[in-house]
């Protein structure tokens, strides 16, 4: 049975959430938009997932919140690094390096 989007991205979704506040202050429905737009759309993370990983992430405090108002004069929470989530991006951002150059190792074996 193939994988699907929400397969795949399960296990990345904090490495990216963290990756993206990372560029600065941003609320979820923009973090959503922002992961679409620079993946081409091939990655379409829906409220269900966005909102509780977001609220793990604060919990562990990589992510601090503050309530602002959007340019569309909405009220909406902006979630920003904090410095253990800077330090936790770096620390899944080698991983990903790592698994990565793993898996295309077993790619091209035998290539």
């Amino acid at each position: 049975m193939p994988a699907t989007k929400s397969d795949l991205l399960q296990g990345t979704l904090d490495l990216l959430i963290l990756q993206i506040t990372a560029l600065g202050p941003i609320h979820g429905y923009a973090i959503a938009q922002r992961l679409q737009q620079i993946s081409h759309d091939a990655i379409q993370v829906q409220q269900g997932s966005l909102y509780p990983a977001l609220h793990r992430l604060e919990e562990r405090r990589w992510l601090k919140a503050v309530w602002r108002d959007t340019d569309t004069g909405r009220e909406a929470k902006f979630y920003e690094l904090t410095k253990a989530g800077r330090a936790q991006l770096e620390r899944e951002r080698s991983e990903w390096a790592r698994l990565s150059a793993a898996i295309a190792l077993v790619l091209n074996a035998g290539g």
